[in-house]
């Protein structure tokens, strides 16, 4: 066999990489000024200031981005600093729609002048109230009342008098007779100066005591007086309507001055032309309906469920009067009430339910007229009946507020108030995965939502990376009251923040994930009685976040170390090889070996990818067998069939396999099955590989090696473990102090490759081989081994597969 030559080693330098305390410009932060802005975020800073700027329909903003980039605090930065102009919202106010109550009236008045309006209205009314029933008990209107009530009862009682006088010289008087709740005017004849009735004159008359056709006499007489005491009883009525005329006018008459007098002076106060139209129809309502102010009884006022003067009322929907400029609204929870406001009902003690004008409530939509709103994108999309009224307001620019319950048609009320126009710039906040199902899923999204403001989650690491970072850090520690952060304290967090990158040359913007790291390590300086924060404290901060929420890593370690998780770090076999695997639990993510295992066969099958049998493997998983496949064929069967059927699986896999980077451990398995060469178990190997058998990045290269090491680090170091990962990956290293350490003491070894040869040679120690003019690999080889292997392989095939031969058929005939 020819031994493969030494294989390239990664220094321990390149392993990750450390802040240059010089580069700090500070001793401690409290030498920093906190930052005012968001760090790292220009390009969605630029987006959102167009969007703000830019006045035209549909100019909302559409914020995506992970988590902790910043998007909230900036978008509440950029608004409370930008200049919110001279001009403030209107105030907006309904009225009652007199003519039609279940469409109340909109009044728009200038910022402030809808409280002095309402202020002014309820002046009125208690006024009014006051001083109506005053002049009602005055000597003045008493004595006109009493007059005219007077007069009206003379010309009841003259007429009464005369009818009176004719009814006594035909024999009879006038009684009263009660019917029910009411007395009527009745006639009984006169006999010997006294009222005695017909039916007692019916029992005289029996008894022969009184004549029999003086009896009828009576009864035609009364029957033509029962006549002339109707039209004496109409004519009564018509003087008692008469009366009620009179005391009306003279009502009106007294009281009306007062009336205009008070809303002239309101009037005068509010030169507006919808204001003098309302004020109008007060007018002539309160004439109208000069009872309201006649004192009611007790028991009246007790059984009166509403309001007498509710109707007369205003309902100040929006009050600017504290705003100064566009307002700017966080609606925290936007709820369809919270959002777009309703119309509330009220039950009576009765079980009425009811509602009017004055119960109209507004949201923050409205409160954010002429301003800017910001909402979060998915309580926007869950919250029933929200999005299709956000769309449908943005679009036409009017609010119709309506009751929550009419969205579900169950409204046992209809109020229409008078829609509202609105000027209203919406930004909301959101993921990616949101936007892209808005934009795909909905026309109406991008025609109301033009501009997209997209936060990275890194930035780019420069020689302004350690201030900006130092004055985070300062903003946290002065809002939190933390220890200061030295320079070291201040490099570790500028490392880790490298590390959640996941690139050397950038650096994370997930600020909130860092303001973490700084409490926690403030708290472990504090337990350490130091003054400020160092590079301990950050790291111990980090390692106990990790530990709070590792314990299923900690449980696989386990199941490794007592071997009911089978991993091999010592020795040699053959078709096996540790791949590695990423774990992602949320918070964290974890890396761990995993044996694979290839079995070779002759056949036609191909490669078997037993995860996917089982359906335990996802579609990039399936695809990256697919690629090694393509691979394979293209490599070694030019010049003869792929008579060959390998099952490659994942060994104690039971949850699912997902992912691309085993597909080059996969094919070193497959590699080694046919080439009958053991493989090294003191590797762990990841990366993907294309058709050409080149690696390809993966990710998560950090918690792998990681993951390996402290697998071997529990089973013994031995000097020669080491990880084979694909040589782009080199810039995503930001491996743990204890991983560097091994590595510096060629205690530990990572070995970047740029193809599969590179990688068979360091897992068997055997050159991998090229192909010679004459197409055959170099004898000796890894390559020539595996293809001479699939060329028995074919044969096999071949032979098994080859009709029999014409005179061993008739032989086996005759037998």
């Amino acid at each position: 066999m020819k031994r493969a030559t030494n294989s390239k080693e990664l220094p321990a330098n390149l392993l990750k990489w450390s802040c240059d305390l010089k580069k700090i410009p500070f001793s401690t932060t409290d030498e920093c000024k906190p930052c005012e802005g968001i760090i790292g975020q220009e390009r969605a800073l630029k987006a959102i200031q167009t969007g703000l700027e830019i006045k035209s329909l549909g100019y909302n903003i559409f914020i995506s981005g992970m988590v902790g980039t910043g998007r909230t605090t900036t978008i509440k930065q950029l608004l409370e600093k930008m200049e919110k102009g001279d001009k403030t919202p209107d105030d907006l106010l309904y009225v009652n729609n007199f003519k039609n109550p279940d469409e109340p009236t909109l009044i728009i008045l200038p910022a402030g002048k809808g409280k002095l309006f309402k202020e002014a209205i309820e002046r009125l009314i208690e006024m009014l109230k006051t001083n109506i029933p005053e002049m009602l008990k005055s000597k003045y209107y008493s004595e006109k009342r009493d007059s005219i009530v007077e007069s009206q009862q003379r010309k009841q009682k003259e007429i009464l008098k005369n009818f009176e006088k004719e009814v006594a010289k035909e024999g009879f008087s006038v009684i009263q007779v009660q019917m029910g709740l009411f007395v009527k005017p009745d006639l009984v004849p006169l006999i010997n100066g006294k009222p005695t009735s017909f039916n007692k004159l019916e029992d005289l008359v029996k008894k022969g005591e009184f004549p029999k056709e003086k009896l009828e006499e009576l009864s035609n007489k009364y029957e033509k007086l029962t006549d002339k005491l109707e039209e004496v009883f109409e004519l009564m009525k018509e003087i008692e309507e008469e009366t009620r005329k009179f005391l009306k006018d003279w009502d009106a008459e007294s009281i009306t001055p007062i009336i205009r007098g008070a809303i002239n002076e309101t009037r005068s106060k509010f030169d507006y032309p919808k204001i003098s139209e309302y004020l109008e129809e007060i007018e002539n309502n309160l004439i109208r309906n000069i009872d309201l102010f006649k004192g009611k009884k007790k028991e009246a006022k007790e059984m009166e469920a509403v309001d007498p003067f509710s109707a007369f009322r205003v309902n100040l929907l929006i009050d600017n009067s504290d705003v100064k400029g566009s307002p700017v609204i966080m609606e925290t929870n936007p709820n369809y009430i919270n959002l777009f406001g309703s119309v509330e009902m009220v039950s009576s003690r009765f079980g009425i339910i009811q509602t009017d004008f004055t119960k109209i409530k507004a949201g923050s939509f409205l409160k954010a007229n002429g301003g800017y709103l910001v909402i979060n994108a998915l309580d926007a999309l869950i919250e029933p009946g929200v999005w299709p009224t956000l769309k449908r307001t943005l679009r036409n620019q009017t609010l119709q507020i309506q009751n929550y319950a009419s969205l579900f048609l169950i409204s046992p009320i209809r109020l229409k108030p008078q829609p509202i126009k609105c000027d209203v710039k919406v930004a909301m906040i959101g993921d990616a995965h949101i936007y892209n199902l808005l934009y795909y899923m909905d026309e109406d999204f991008k025609k109301i939502f033009k501009v997209k403001a997209e936060f990275d989650s890194e930035m780019k690491k420069d020689n302004k990376t350690a201030k900006e970072y130092g004055t985070f850090v300062k903003k946290i520690a002065d809002e939190d009251k933390l220890r200061p952060f030295d320079k070291s304290g201040v490099a570790a967090v500028i490392e880790y923040g490298t590390r959640l990158a996941g690139r050397q040359k950038k650096i994370s913007t997930r600020f909130h994930i860092i303001a973490d790291v700084l409490r926690e390590a403030s708290y472990w300086a504090q337990k350490d009685n130091k003054k400020t924060a160092r590079r301990e404290h950050v790291e111990k901060a980090i390692q106990e976040r990790f530990e709070r929420v590792s314990l299923i890593e900690d449980k696989i370690q386990e199941f490794i170390e007592e071997g009911t998780i089978m991993i091999d770090t010592k020795g040699k076999v053959t078709g096996q090889i540790n791949g590695l695997s990423v774990y992602s639990m949320g918070e964290f993510a974890f890396g761990k070996p995993t044996r694979i295992t290839a079995r070779t066969a002759v056949g036609r099958a191909g490669v078997i990818n037993i995860e996917r049998e089982a359906d335990l493997s996802g579609r990039t998983h399936n695809k990256g067998v697919l690629i090694l496949g393509g691979y394979l064929r293209g490599k070694y069967a030019q010049k003869k069939p792929f008579s060959l059927s390998a099952s490659i699986a994942f060994e104690q896999s039971y949850s699912g396999v997902d992912g691309d980077s085993a597909s080059s451990t996969e094919v070193y398995a497959i590699l080694s099955s046919l080439s009958k060469l053991p493989l090294r178990q003191d590797i762990a190997v990841t990366g993907s590989l294309n058709q050409k058998g080149e690696i390809q990045p993966i990710g998560g290269v950090n918690e792998k090696i990681e993951g390996f090491f402290a697998v071997c680090k529990a089973k013994g170091i031995t000097g020669n473990q080491g990880v084979i990962i694909p040589h782009q990956n080199i810039k995503n290293l930001m491996l743990s102090n204890d991983v560097v350490e091994a590595v510096k003491q060629a205690k530990f070894h990572i070995y970047p490759v740029k193809s599969i040869d590179e990688g068979i040679e360091i897992l068997t120690e055997v050159k991998a081989g090229e192909r010679k003019k004459d197409e055959i690999f170099e004898e000796g080889t890894v390559n020539y081994l595996v293809d001479q292997e699939l060329q028995r392989l074919a044969q096999s095939w071949k032979t098994f597969t080859a009709p029999p031969e014409k005179g061993k058929e008739k032989e086996s005939k005759k037998e």
